[in-house]
């Protein structure tokens, strides 16, 4: 058995990026760890907050909850605040976690890293993926920490761009311009097809309904569209040997 920690930006993110991944680790029979940055105190406030809840504290029990669908043994909270959207004034705001040190932040994921005898760490593409501050921060500070407790296995997640615009068109949905500065697609050197798990990964989704409604691109989708968006999984392989399945 092996040990997979997967390090995300926002409560929401695992599901969305990794779900699959995470699903198909736990039913082979390997542990897994979800290390999230921030709380997600920036997303948007739902109608449904019970009186004196505070947005993070709800987010925090949906993490939980989809957690649990996906079969994660641990979560953790590094403690940053989120950082808005780039070029928002929250980026800068102290204890955000675009403003955190790196090195410090690393620390902190690396004493989980090693604490779990971490085969598996998984992070975001130097772009973060759309750009956000704090995914890009994802990217710095997983590759530091997997330097200093020694992971040997990294993969940075990203989506494939061509099949998100196509899922929109599929769905007839405005499509969203391509992203200037995206890390490209030819970078991908390992593909998951997660399939399988795409009942459980929609349920994760659902599980985050602060933030992710049935009306969302992500819960609306017919099934076919739904796979062709998130039934396969991507990333580039930065670790040294095998890279099937993420090692695991």
């Amino acid at each position: 058995m092996a040990t997979l920690v997967t390090f995300h930006a926002h409560p929401d993110d695992e599901c969305i990026v990794t779900g699959g991944v995470m699903r198909k680790a736990f039913e082979e029979g390997h542990r897994v760890v979800l290390v999230v940055a921030t709380r997600g105190e920036a997303g948007e406030i739902p109608d449904f907050l019970e009186e004196n809840e505070e947005l993070w504290q709800r987010r925090v029990v949906e993490t939980h909850a989809a957690a649990d669908l996906l079969g994660v043994a641990r979560v953790e909270f590094l403690g940053y605040r989120d950082s808005g959207m780039m070029g928002d004034e929250l980026n800068s705001k102290p204890g955000s976690f675009w403003t955190a040190d790196v090195e410090e932040a690393a620390q902190r994921l690396a004493a989980i890293l090693v604490e779990e005898n971490a085969e598996v760490l998984t992070t975001y593409d130097s772009f973060g993926g759309y750009g956000h501050p704090d995914h890009i921060q994802v990217h710095r500070v997983g590759k530091r920490a997997a330097e200093i407790a020694g992971t040997p296995q990294v993969y940075e997640a990203m989506v494939r761009e061509s099949d998100f615009l196509e899922a929109f068109r599929r769905a007839g949905m405005d499509v969203p311009e391509p992203m200037d500065g995206a890390v490209p697609e030819s970078e991908i050197n390992v593909e998951v097809d997660v399939r399988k798990y795409l009942e459980v990964k929609r349920a994760a989704m659902r599980a985050h309904p602060s933030q992710i409604t049935e009306d969302s691109f992500f819960l609306s989708l017919d099934e076919e569209t739904f796979a062709l968006a998130f039934g396969t999984e991507s990333f580039i392989h930065r670790g040294e040997g095998p890279a099937d399945a993420l090692a695991l």
